[in-house]
């Protein structure tokens, strides 16, 4: 699979040649996908407290107009307190963020990781996929919540580190789960619970995903899970067996079913032909109960793409949609 993933992007100008060809694959149905319900996350858990943005507000410059409701997708560099890592991010808020109902509420938010390298771009900020208008659409269809998207950069070259902190390498799992957020507090209206939480990743940014929903399950509701590995493999974690252990989705998932752990919610997307489906479907076999709640939209004939996976993106926003926390309109 690793191999697949980097062929899938040797370079943002031909992810975006081979992604901008108008096939049929880009074509995305959504028709099936029902409503949500009337927040159901304000009965089962009460209403979140919206947090206003904390700052200091970072400056962004426009990356690319999404639709014709006038939002933006932006890019800026953040400085991880953390992490000590420096890297881009590109962000994008829904179209009701900016409407007077919603002034005072609070937004879910969700950290989309691109599959390969994901550096130096994040290709859900691109036209290719033109996940910001699905999302736009979808929420006013009443079928997806209004996420705010948060696209950082995956890796600080090109290199796997498998969305950890590796001994002696860049912090990048501190990055993705600690860093990325307090961007997303600094500059916009979210909430203070995990209900207005969640990762989406594919490939290589599936894993990462993954394994922050399951490390970190205090901080984050769910994940959509695209193709990915389940096991690390970065060679970095050479010399250091315990860290790595601490770092795979198997033995976290096993931690979790073991104590007493908030639910967490896994939605996985697999092209049928993809390589990594008979690892996919055991680990979902092996580690669904408990606290971990998981579905599996397979794509027929679907092969290791973000072509295959935009798909099926329509069934996943709504199933983590049920399960998380919404804007809430003005009385």
């Amino acid at each position: 699979m690793k191999c697949l993933r980097v062929r899938a992007a040797v370079s943002v100008v031909v992810l975006a040649l081979l992604a901008g060809c108008g096939t049929d694959r880009d074509l995305v149905d959504a028709s099936r996908v029902p409503r949500l319900r009337a927040r159901p996350a304000d009965a089962n858990n009460g209403r979140p407290r919206t947090v206003p943005p904390r700052g200091p507000r970072s400056s962004f410059t426009p990356f690319r107009t999404t639709g014709n409701d006038g939002t933006q997708v932006v890019r800026t560099t953040w400085h991880g307190r953390t992490s000590g890592f420096t890297g881009d991010i590109w962000a994008w808020v829904p179209p009701e963020y900016h409407r007077p109902r919603y002034a005072r509420s609070g937004f879910p938010v969700l950290i989309a990781l691109p599959g390969s390298y994901g550096y130096p771009f994040n290709y859900w900020a691109g036209e290719p996929f033109s996940l910001e208008e699905r999302i736009a659409e979808w929420s006013r269809q009443g079928k997806t919540l209004p996420f705010i998207l948060v696209m950082p950069v995956l890796n600080p070259g090109t290199k796997y580190y498998d969305g950890s902190d590796i001994p002696g390498q860049p912090k990048m799992g501190s990055w993705l789960t600690r860093d990325v957020p307090d961007f997303a507090r600094a500059n916009f209206r979210t909430y203070d619970s995990r209900d207005g939480w969640a990762f989406m990743g594919s490939s290589s940014g599936g894993f990462a995903a993954l394994k922050a929903v399951l490390k970190e399950p205090q901080k984050f509701k769910a994940a959509i899970v695209n193709g990915p590995d389940t096991a690390p493999d970065s060679p970095m974690w050479r010399g250091h067996p315990a860290e790595m252990r601490d770092n795979d989705p198997r033995h976290l998932a096993r931690q979790l079913a073991a104590r007493k752990s908030p639910d967490v919610y896994l939605a996985f997307e697999l092209g049928s032909k993809e390589a990594a489906v008979p690892d996919v479907k055991r680990f979902i076999a092996d580690h669904t109960g408990g606290p971990i709640h998981s579905t599996l939209f397979e794509i027929p004939n679907g092969v290791h793409s973000g072509h295959t996976y935009i798909q099926r993106m329509p069934e996943s926003l709504h199933w983590i949609s049920e399960r998380m926390q919404g804007p809430v309109p003005s009385a």
